[in-house]
């Protein structure tokens, strides 16, 4: 069976225009379009990042997803670029529902 997501509200590159309209789902779906089957640590990577922005407003900076997915699942420091491979910003931020960052220089 084959569940079909609503897309909210976009900008011209794909980002949410509003993080609260994300969703587990949209986030498959997002990553489905990016090639990419999310594993458990795509997810706990997505999830830090929810959590951050709940709780400070501002998207993560990768160095922290770093650390933190260092923390839970030990390996390469690069592990976010090893499952997000065409950048933290073009696909990761954009599968955990963030805005795209105003001013960013990598990924």
């Amino acid at each position: 069976m084959e569940v079909t997501t609503r897309m909210p509200a976009c900008d011209d590159q794909g980002y949410l225009l509003d993080p609260a309209d994300w969703s587990e789902d949209l986030a498959r779906e997002l990553a489905r379009q990016e090639a990419i089957e999310l594993t458990e640590p795509h997810w706990l990577a997505i999830r830090y990042m929810r959590e951050f922005f709940a709780e400070h407003q501002v998207i993560p900076d990768v160095r922290f997803v770093m650390r933190h997915l260092g923390e839970r699942c030990g390996g390469s420091r690069n592990l976010v670029f090893e499952l997000f491979p065409f950048g933290y910003v073009k696909q990761a931020c954009r599968i955990a529902g963030m805005r795209k960052p105003r001013s960013w220089s990598t990924g």
